[in-house]
């Protein structure tokens, strides 16, 4: 559908938003797929973009409208894996079980299909199948040394089903490669790595190490001022219990 120069600017304006904010701040991005959607809902492109503004804002009803209206518009099957995980969302996954065994997935590509079976064996966990997750999860996919964009979450998700069914040694090895693959940090692999080992991160800088600004001062002990020619001062007190009488003579007797 073409939309007049003035209209369509605007729209895609909001839609360029969309796609900048959806991951950093996905409530903003949804305000602005709104305002796309009253411009032009019959644009594909508009209800698809809204579909996933709302889907990333956990409004999966909302969202499989939109999908469910873009599919309709565009013939595609392209959206088929997202729309199974909205009805995981509403907390149907016998619903998103069926639409993974539709003659859709065939049609999808190889990205789409294992996006597919990402959604199916999240099913499967939802219903407590555990070892059908792992046995969705074993593929040609997972079992290649080749990495695709997909890779590294296939086998996150591998990692983490075994892990779930209480296979560590595999779980750690699979957790291993995913980060092996995920060369743009998709996963949060290297933290489930160290946590497995038992390594934990702490920050550099806490703020119970500052100095209270209520401390005595008497508990500082040696302090020199060395003042070099880089401007960098070097501050070194020593103090006393009491002040050599000299230095009360210089000070003319002033007790502050």
């Amino acid at each position: 559908m073409s939309l007049p120069k003035g209209l369509a600017e605007e729209v895609s304006r909001n839609l360029v938003m969309v796609a900048q904010l959806i991951d950093e701040d996905p409530e903003q991005a949804y305000g602005y797929s709104r305002v796309a959607l009253r411009l032009a809902s019959r644009v594909a492109a508009v209800r698809e973009a809204a579909g996933f503004a709302a889907y990333a804002t956990q409004k999966y009803s909302e969202a499989l409208a939109e999908f469910r209206a873009a599919r309709r518009m565009s013939g595609g099957v392209e959206l088929w894996p997202v729309m199974a995980d909205c009805e995981r969302g509403l907390g149907r996954p016998e619903r998103a079980l069926a639409m993974a065994g539709e003659p859709e997935v065939l049609k999808l590509d190889k990205a789409g299909q294992v996006e597919m079976r990402l959604v199916a064996a999240g099913a499967r966990r939802d219903l407590g199948q555990l070892d059908a997750a792992i046995v969705t999860l074993q593929s040609p996919e997972l079992a290649s040394s080749a990495v695709h964009p997909w890779t590294a979450r296939l086998r996150y998700a591998y990692a983490d089903a075994l892990l779930a069914a209480g296979r560590e040694n595999e779980a750690r090895e699979w957790f291993a490669k995913a980060l092996e693959a995920d060369k743009d940090g998709a996963t949060d692999a290297s933290d489930r790595l160290a946590e497995m080992d038992g390594v934990e991160f702490v920050d550099a800088f806490d703020e119970s190490d500052d100095v209270d600004e209520s401390d005595d001062v008497d508990d500082v002990d040696d302090v020199d001022v060395d003042v070099e020619e880089s401007d960098e001062v070097v501050i070194d007190v020593e103090l006393d219990d009491e002040l050599d009488e000299d230095d009360e003579d210089e000070r003319g007797g002033d007790d502050r």
